[in-house]
């Protein structure tokens, strides 16, 4: 059994520093940590310093998003692949994009065994920037048969197309997780061939924000309909998660993890 630990949208600094402090004390409970560093650099993407944070807070995997690019360091963050395991989404349609979309990791477990983990980011379509399909990108992938227990981390918008997903796959990956939204959803479950869900992980980041940011900026966009300005929040800040028990490619239990600093 892979006792999993999957952590929502590191949001800037503060989102940094929280897990920096909080996720040592969780790592003896988990044989595998994924932590999603998407917006970890000032609230867009992943630079050297955030990258670093994230690893040495327990990470044995970093999975990515929208903003993957944002930051010049990422592209040779994805060269150093023993200091920063990246997993950046598999369903970028050009086949020279750098880094990779999946990865599997030899994790050992705690009864001494060891267990194969392949870990799959994804991007949606529905509201997003134009990428390749990722039900075809999983269908192909999943042709392969040494992947062992798959995690998928399908970071997109919509709703209806993170569940669609979740049920194309069900019996195929251990757990489909969604991230982007920076709001933790209720619906975790286990779908009947044997796939854990949840909507949306959530994020790791300010509490007294708007989805990270600082609030003035996101209410005066929609005051004024005028483009502001968005800073990152400041303040005391959540970790949001979901803790998973996995095996033989199924999930055995799914349970969300909120945990917000006082302050």
């Amino acid at each position: 059994m892979l006792r999993v630990l999957f952590v929502g949208d590191v949001y800037g600094q503060p989102g940094r520093k929280l897990l920096g402090q909080h996720l040592p004390g969780l790592r003896p409970e988990f044989d595998f940590i994924i932590v999603n560093g998407e917006n970890a650099a000032g609230g867009f993407g992943l630079h050297r310093e955030a990258a670093a944070a994230i690893v040495a807070a327990g990470a044995g995997c970093i999975t990515l998003g929208n903003h993957a690019w944002h930051h010049k360091d990422v592209f040779s963050l994805m060269l150093d692949e023993q200091q920063f395991p990246i997993v950046r989404p598999l369903n970028y349609a050009d086949p020279g994009t750098p880094g990779v979309g999946w990865r599997s990791f030899d994790v050992k477990t705690a009864s001494g065994g060891t267990e194969r983990l392949t870990v799959v980011n994804l991007l949606g379509r529905v509201f997003m920037e134009a990428v390749a399909n990722p039900f075809q990108a999983m269908d192909d992938l999943l042709a392969r048969d040494d992947l062992g227990t798959v995690f998928v981390d399908l970071h997109a918008e919509a709703t209806s197309e993170k569940a669609a997903l979740a049920w194309h796959l069900d019996g195929r990956v251990a757990a489909v997780i969604g991230t982007h939204t920076h709001v933790p959803t209720a619906d975790t479950r286990i779908l009947p061939g044997g796939t854990a869900f949840q909507t949306d992980a959530g994020f790791t980041g300010p509490h007294r924000s708007i989805i990270g940011a600082d609030p003035e900026g996101p209410i005066q966009k929609f005051l004024t309909e005028r483009p502001h300005r968005f800073s990152v929040a400041g303040g005391p800040a959540e970790l949001n998660a979901v803790r998973l028990e996995l095996e033989s490619n199924r999930a055995l239990s799914a349970e969300r993890y909120r945990y917000v600093e006082e302050g």
